[in-house]
């Protein structure tokens, strides 16, 4: 049997910018207040057309959790680190802070969680992942937006997903190999 390769398929037509995934990740991975506090984020954008035609998208986001990630590449003490089955993850306890990591990722999908001490990001709610469960945000989008399996099933979810739609990553050019696919629309 293969190792699985965790992935997020998103439909973002369907996102109504109700901020539940951002909430929901918050309260299950105990992210600090605040404004800049995230680990995962939906963004505005505005469908090009003319006024009064004007459609406004939301994109949610987070860490791509990359096939090649390039904030493991620049880790000088090994603190980001990728699980068997491709989860990026950060050894708070190995971090020391000096944001490598941060500068290399293309997406901006770490910060700094002074509470910690350390670099923070998405994690796929990796605790989660070895209960049976899927990630916070997964779970608690009302339009389901975000499809969480593994690619490497072909019965599951996400696998079929992404054979029934034509689908994008961001930043392809980077050659990051992003395991967050949005479905083109």
């Amino acid at each position: 049997m293969s190792k699985k390769k965790w992935a997020i398929v998103l439909d973002d037509s369907k996102c109504i910018d109700c901020k539940a995934c951002t909430v929901a990740c918050k309260m299950e991975n105990h992210v600090p207040l605040g404004m800049y506090f995230y680990r995962n984020w939906v963004a505005e954008r505005t469908k090009e057309s003319e006024f009064p035609m004007i459609k406004r998208m939301f994109r949610p986001s987070q860490c791509q959790q990359c096939e090649n990630p390039p904030c493991v590449h620049v880790c000088p003490t090994r603190a980001s680190y990728q699980t068997e089955d491709g989860v990026v993850l950060v050894d708070h306890e190995k971090c020391i802070l000096c944001k490598y990591c941060m500068t290399a990722c293309p997406y901006d999908a770490r910060y700094v969680n002074e509470e910690i001490e350390a670099i923070d990001k998405c994690t796929f709610c990796y605790h989660r992942l070895a209960e049976g469960r899927i990630p916070a945000c997964v779970e608690t989008c009302p339009p389901k937006v975000r499809v969480f399996g593994d690619l490497n099933d072909p019965d599951s979810e996400v696998s079929k997903l992404v054979k029934m739609h034509d689908t994008e990553v961001l930043k392809p050019e980077k050659g990051t190999k992003p395991k967050l696919i949005y479905i083109k629309r």
